[in-house]
């Protein structure tokens, strides 16, 4: 009897090496090559909770950026954040946008509005979402309008129920200036159908977005995707197309799936120090974090509630976290590390946040620090 042969062992180095260069953070890719609104396309939108975390992001993949590149693509109505994945706010193309909302609904939205239907009692879900649609259609809205102009309606629901299953109902996109570099704004909402001024069209399918998740993130496993997507049951869209993929498996013996022509580089390749902003997907994508997150007691770091720190990458794996802080005319760059630099570690890390200080501050003045993390 033939002993089925087992699929080869990727290391938690290896996936490191290969998820990073799928998140271009081994190496920046040049402007000519790939545009901020290609890049933000490729990584299927940037966790997007703040205004400059996008732009910090990248910041840490793309040559030479401008931030102005990624912020004229939203003035110009070619990206535009919204609700998306786990039910959290990303800056996506127009594209994706109309497209991957509806195929995302069921694992995020859907489950958050389950969370407010005690305030919901008597609300007819179907007329909340005509009434949100034609009240945000008619002029963008704040939430707080949003919820005044539906408790007209329905004077004995929740307040904050109402807005949020409206949020969660319909594709509503943060119109500008909010979100642009530069400027501010508060958070006011219209469809995404009336901001980018065409139909929705078809959903992306679930085999298509698995597929650009395995080039953005993979090698992975049916519950990476899932925690990257908040979709359920995926195992039977892996499975169809397993014919199309290789097949590994981590060191724990848990299955992994990759595109045949995608990077794996040797685990031996150098990783240089990047800057990321808080919430980044590199580091909530997968149910196993351990090809970033090398500690246990790390993890919380990068998702602590509703909020995160931003993070140091040394050596490919989190090190350490980092503040900014402006006054006129200086920027001071704080990093506080895990463990103490080597040398060298700390020469790079010091000009990565001097490249980073320069994408990203107008300060003439730069100082970078250094201290250790203590929680």
């Amino acid at each position: 009897m033939a002993i089925a042969k087992q699929p080869p062992v990727l290391t938690a180095r290896a996936l490191n090496r290969a998820t990073l260069d799928r998140q271009l953070l081994l190496r920046r890719s040049p402007r000519a090559q790939l545009s901020a609104l290609g890049a933000v396309e490729h990584l299927v939108g940037l966790q997007a909770q703040n205004v400059k975390p996008p732009y910090v992001a990248l910041a840490a993949r793309l040559a030479d950026f401008d931030p102005r590149e990624l912020s004229d693509a939203m003035a110009t109505r070619k990206a535009a954040r919204l609700v998306t994945m786990r039910s959290t706010i990303h800056t996506h193309s127009a594209a994706d946008c109309l497209a991957l909302r509806p195929l995302v609904q069921n694992g995020g939205p859907a489950r958050e509005l389950r969370m407010f239907r005690a305030g919901l009692q008597g609300v007819d879900l179907d007329q909340l979402a005509a009434l949100a649609r034609e009240l945000v259609e008619e002029e963008p809205r704040t939430m707080k309008q949003l919820r005044e102009a539906l408790l007209v309606r329905w004077p004995d629901a929740d307040p904050q129920s109402l807005s949020v299953a409206a949020r969660c109902l319909l594709p509503l996109v943060q119109i500008t200036p909010r979100g642009l570099w530069g400027s501010s704004g508060q958070v006011a909402l219209t469809t995404a159908e009336h901001w980018f001024g065409r139909p929705a069209g078809p959903a992306a399918t679930a085999d298509d977005v698995v597929l650009r998740y395995l080039r953005a993130f993979g090698p992975a496993s049916v519950k990476d995707m899932q925690t990257w997507s908040g979709l359920t049951r995926m195992r039977d869209v892996f499975a169809r197309l397993r014919p199309r993929l290789l097949v590994f498996r981590d060191e724990r013996g848990v299955e992994l799936f990759d595109l045949p022509d995608a990077p794996r580089p040797d685990p031996g390749t150098p990783a240089p120090a990047r800057f990321l902003p808080e919430f980044d997907n590199l580091l909530l994508s997968h149910a196993d974090r351990g090809r970033v997150v090398a500690r246990d007691d790390h993890k919380a770091l990068t998702w602590r509630g509703n909020q995160a720190y931003p993070t140091v990458l040394v050596d490919g794996f989190l090190a350490g976290i980092w503040q900014l802080a402006e006054t006129e005319g200086e920027a001071t760059l704080t990093v506080q590390t895990f463990a103490p630099l080597t040398a060298s570690q700390r020469v790079e890390v010091a000009e990565e946040g001097e490249r980073t200080l320069t994408a990203l501050s107008s300060a003439t003045s730069h100082d970078i620090r250094f201290g250790r993390f203590l929680d």
